[in-house]
């Protein structure tokens, strides 16, 4: 658990904080492109808390879609209230918080100039979150939703089963089970909450039906895959949906002496990228922003990163001519441009 002195603060920073929203109109609640389990579960879980502690409501707003299936069982089996960014006037909304995304990270959709007045993300503190109202920003956690967490355990919020199930799955997910990035404090709450969760939930969860264009695209992964000493890239040409790109990164990441895992896929006119490491001595997401830099956005963390680059005209040409460049950065922040290149399956 975390120390006094840290539960203490924990406490001091959200009684402020819902004294400052208890004074003002309509919130919502913005998460990052895509969602995954963590903003959802941070979503819910800040929603809960507002819920209880001021009988408030809060609209929680995306762009993108859900496309990965065990993000969609979870949306749809705990009943996770969305609404798309698209379709949301910010301007009706006084309190506008952003969860597991920062403003001008790139991973949001939210405009350009729009105040952020509440930011709660694990990701590395960018220089725009410094000037919103409210930020906890902790780099050391591994989990967003393990703060949302502690927030409701200092203000004595009960925790039902299907937001317990989603901070759980979280916490699970995005640590693979405590084996990726987890801290102490992630630790804590994964033990703590697995009691709480519903297990038939949960297993739907874990273990949905895949459409057959996943299955599609691990072949396209497995026939287009090279590598090149203890690196790997896939160029998975278009993918169905956006999450498709870090699911194979983390599947080819198994591949035995591979350290370093670069996927790319084409949605629409955007070249999705996943990075994901089991190295110590290089954090992924400082070596994506290298290499897509002067061309698109990236952010991440030590062993977990990702990124886009818009391609305008995403011809044939142009996507290999992409690929090209990010492969040769990749193998250069690697040091094994000079290694033989070979194919996963020839």
């Amino acid at each position: 658990m975390p120390t006094a002195d840290e539960r203490s603060g924990t406490r001091l920073f959200t009684d402020n904080l819902l004294a400052w929203v208890r004074g003002k109109g309509k919130i919502v609640i913005v998460v990052h492109d895509n969602p995954d389990p963590d903003c959802l579960a941070s979503a819910m879980a800040l929603r809960h808390l507002f819920v209880m502690k001021l009988n408030r409501e809060a609209l929680i707003t995306f762009s993108g879609m859900i496309g990965r299936s065990e993000n969609l069982a979870m949306a749809k089996e705990l009943q996770i209230p969305l609404t798309p960014l698209g379709i949301t006037d910010l301007s009706e909304f006084q309190v506008i918080c952003m969860l597991d995304t920062q403003p001008g990270t790139g991973n949001n959709s939210l405009p350009s100039g729009t105040r952020v007045d509440i930011v709660i993300d694990h990701h590395p503190l960018r220089d725009a979150t410094r000037q919103c109202r409210w930020v906890d920003v902790r780099e050391e956690y591994g989990v967003t939703a393990t703060i949302l967490y502690e927030y409701l355990q200092v203000q004595d919020v009960p925790i039902g089963t299907k937001l317990a199930t989603a901070l759980f799955y979280a916490i699970k997910s995005e640590t693979q089970d405590l084996g990726r990035e987890a801290n102490h404090p992630d630790r804590e709450a994964y033990h703590r909450l697995f009691p709480l969760t519903n297990k038939r939930l949960l297993n739907t969860i874990t273990h949905p039906k895949q459409p057959i264009e996943y299955f599609a695209t691990v072949s396209a992964a497995l026939t287009s895959t090279l590598i090149c000493g203890n690196g790997l890239v896939s160029r998975l040409g278009s993918v169905a949906f956006p999450e498709l790109v870090a699911e194979m990164a983390d599947f080819m990441l198994r591949l035995e002496d591979i350290e370093m895992v670069l996927a790319m896929g084409m949605y629409n006119n955007e070249m999705i990228i996943s990075m994901r490491s089991n190295r110590y001595d290089m954090n992924a997401g400082d070596v994506l922003r290298q290499l897509v830099a002067g061309f698109g956005a990236a952010g991440g963390h030590g062993m977990m990163a990702g990124g886009k680059v818009e391609i305008a005209f995403p011809t044939p040409a142009a996507i290999e001519e992409m690929e090209e460049l990010l492969t040769k950065r990749f193998l250069a922040e690697l040091g094994v441009a000079s290694l033989p290149v070979r194919h996963l399956i020839t």
